[in-house]
């Protein structure tokens, strides 16, 4: 068979399990917009800018200022033709928002995982790394690169994990998990998680992409996350310890040889971190968290999972909700396992009530209620 033939078999299968993908266009990155080119107009609960900061005047002012004060690009990997002032004022505000004592950037938080458990798994030859089997795509992705013996436990079952930190070995361990995470919109149990390692003398790395209702982490994990998210801009993170941060620096291979991020969206995030950090901040949050209990109350996260099972269902129901002016995803594998495709509701505290109602009333009509 060659080539040609090889892909176009790949893909006839892709067509044939109902997983064909392709890039919807929207003409802006505001909660009500529409879709271009066509110019129907659409709610999206599609984003993860929860705190709708991407489309705030002060993160959009500060973006401007650095592109013209330092250009569109960093030109190089950091170690390599250095940084801006805006990467040291970020990893600066990072530490400080996540209250650890040193933070590092790297271009993407997937970048950020693969980087980190590499680096972790690097300086403790012989390192199992534990990782909850509803991990990200890059948790998962960073652990295999990272070379290391991976077990995967059972979701959230802390005493399947303790079982299988408690071996009999004395090699060195890493646990690796969410702390909310992105299909089910739930929360892992992080201080239960902490006291297990703690008795296992396990390392804790959480990644914290979705946590913007969550509690504060257990203050000994190392946490990688996401400035795309939350902070509406681009780029990832790992906050921890000093000599954590410094290991990063010199061995993480996503770091090293990576372009830093550009300026304007390096400029984007401290100013988004400051408003997070303040009183408008604060009340962005309990906007998202009102927001969040008119659909489901009580629910951890934005992150609000309505189940389907088959993915031609999946989309069908994605696709009538369009016809309504209101963007929700269809997600189905390898996203998430087979049989358990689902609409994923992505909340803001940018939506009005009115859309919010619109949704459930509509969901509702379609045998799908939230």
């Amino acid at each position: 068979m060659s080539w040609p033939d090889r892909i176009a078999s790949r893909l006839d299968s892709v067509r044939k399990r109902g997983q064909w993908r392709e890039v919807r266009a929207l003409a802006d990155g505001h909660t009500t917009t529409s879709v271009w080119r066509s110019g129907t107009k659409v709610v999206s609960f599609a984003s993860n800018d929860y705190l709708g900061l991407s489309q705030h005047p002060a993160v959009i002012a500060a973006a401007h200022d650095a592109l013209d004060r330092d250009g569109a690009g960093a030109g190089a990997a950091r170690l390599i033709v250095g940084g801006r002032p805006a990467h040291d004022d970020l990893e600066t505000a990072v530490a400080g928002w996540k209250q650890r004592p040193a933070a590092l950037l790297f271009s993407t938080g997937y970048q950020a995982n693969l980087g980190v458990l590499g680096a972790l798994a690097a300086a403790a030859p012989g390192c199992v790394i534990h990782s909850d089997e509803l991990n990200h795509a890059s948790i998962i992705d960073g652990a295999r690169l990272a070379r290391a013996d991976v077990r995967v436990f059972p979701h959230g079952d802390l005493d399947a994990l303790a079982r299988a930190l408690d071996d009999g070995s004395d090699r060195p361990r890493l646990v690796v998990s969410d702390e909310v995470f992105s299909m089910d919109g739930d929360e892992a149990d992080t201080p239960a998680l902490a006291a297990c390692c703690a008795d296992h003398d396990a390392l804790l790395v959480l990644d914290v992409a979705h946590s913007v209702l969550a509690a504060p982490s257990p203050p000994d994990a190392i946490l990688v996350g996401t400035l795309s998210k939350t902070l509406g801009s681009l780029g990832g993170f790992v906050a921890g310890p000093r000599d954590v941060i410094d290991l990063c620096r010199n061995t993480a291979r996503s770091f090293i040889f990576t372009t830093a991020s550009t300026p304007a969206d390096t400029a984007a995030a401290v100013a988004a971190i400051g408003i997070a950090d303040s009183r408008e901040g604060a009340g962005l949050t309990d906007r998202l968290r009102v927001n969040v209990d008119r659909l489901r109350s009580g629910h951890p996260s934005p992150i609000i999972p309505v189940l389907l099972g088959s993915e031609d269902h999946a989309v069908e129901v994605a696709h009538a909700l369009l016809e309504a002016g209101l963007l929700v995803p269809a997600i189905r594998p390898p996203t998430v396992a087979p049989g358990s495709s689902r609409l994923r509701i992505a909340v803001s505290a940018t939506h009005e009530t009115a859309d919010l109602d619109r949704l459930a009333e509509t969901l509702g009509r379609l045998g799908h209620p939230i």
